[in-house]
């Protein structure tokens, strides 16, 4: 599965937004379970030529964020990864289906990453997940559609490393629970820091025992302290250690696996970064939440 996006800028480009934007879209596509090769139209611009657009198709004589434009329309309650046969109708000369055509007003993105304090990037990137569901057949008409779109921008948004809490924060959190490890026996510290899909966070270290079964790993650490707290959804965990890359051990797998699947596993070292999907890291696992994966089409 994956997907295209034409970006057209009729303003100067932003640097690196284009390849945000892509990651983005990508883990739209993931969610929605969409298993053909699809592309969308992006199309960056002013109020000026949005406010004509919302005149011309809404009859509405004012400039918005964006406007979504589907090709495919879903029958009521269902979105496009359940329509898999109006999307083969779809597919031009290209070989891709097209999923329609998106406008965001650069302006208001600007306007907004400064309300609400966080980068234009990352804007252009939650209007473009936004809209791109939009196109997929979601809505936000009543509370439960709006519940049920919000949560696939939200998880879109994290799997990509777009969350209000960044992959850097989330690293640097690590650390900081890391210097916490009680490790007599190994000398080998460890910190994780677990990222709620509500954007809490919760740090651990591991912890061992002179008698080693009863040793605690810092992954577990972190998911206990949550899950003792009320959470039970989780976006991505980064793991830091002293002395070499420390990806999780497979009861860590094991035990993140109940909550979440999807999880991005973020490993840190020095200046060495890598990351995976838990689903990637613990193929074939078992847990209550793996038929949620066979909807999106990872298994």
């Amino acid at each position: 599965m994956s997907i295209r996006l034409e970006v057209e800028w009729k303003k100067e480009k932003i640097p690196g937004a284009e390849e945000l934007l892509e990651r983005a879209a990508q883990m739209c596509v993931r969610l929605e379970g969409i298993a053909r090769p699809v592309y969308a139209h992006v199309l960056l611009t002013d109020d000026a030529v949005i406010r004509t657009y919302n005149r011309q198709f809404r009859g509405i004589d004012r400039e918005t964020d964006v406007l979504s434009f589907p090709s495919i329309q879903c029958t009521p309650q269902k979105t496009l990864g359940q329509c898999a046969e109006k999307l083969g109708r779809e597919i031009d000369e290209t070989g891709d289906a097209f999923l329609g055509d998106v406008v965001i007003s650069l302006q208001r993105a600007q306007e907004q990453s400064r309300e609400y304090g966080h980068s234009l990037q990352r804007e252009l990137a939650y209007l473009v997940v936004h809209s791109l569901f939009h196109l997929m057949g979601y809505d936000h008409m009543n509370d439960e559609d709006k519940r049920r779109m919000r949560i696939m921008e939200e998880q879109a948004l994290n799997n990509a490393g777009i969350a209000r809490v960044t992959d850097d924060e989330l690293v640097e959190m690590a650390k900081e629970a890391m210097q916490l490890s009680y490790s007599p026996y190994s000398h080998f510290k460890v910190g994780a820091a677990l990222l709620c899909k509500d954007g809490k966070v919760y740090k651990g270290c591991n912890i061992e025992n002179a008698s080693y079964g009863a040793t605690n790993c810092a992954e577990r650490t972190a998911l206990f302290k949550a899950v003792s707290e009320g959470e039970r959804e989780f976006t991505a965990i980064a793991v830091t250690a002293e002395k070499a890359m420390a990806w999780p051990c497979g009861i860590c797998r094991q035990a993140l696996n109940e909550f979440a699947p999807d999880l991005r596993v973020i490993v840190a070292w020095q200046d060495q970064r890598e990351e995976a999907f838990l689903y990637e890291l613990l193929p074939h696992g078992f847990g209550p939440k793996m038929g949620t994966l066979e909807f999106l089409g990872k298994e």
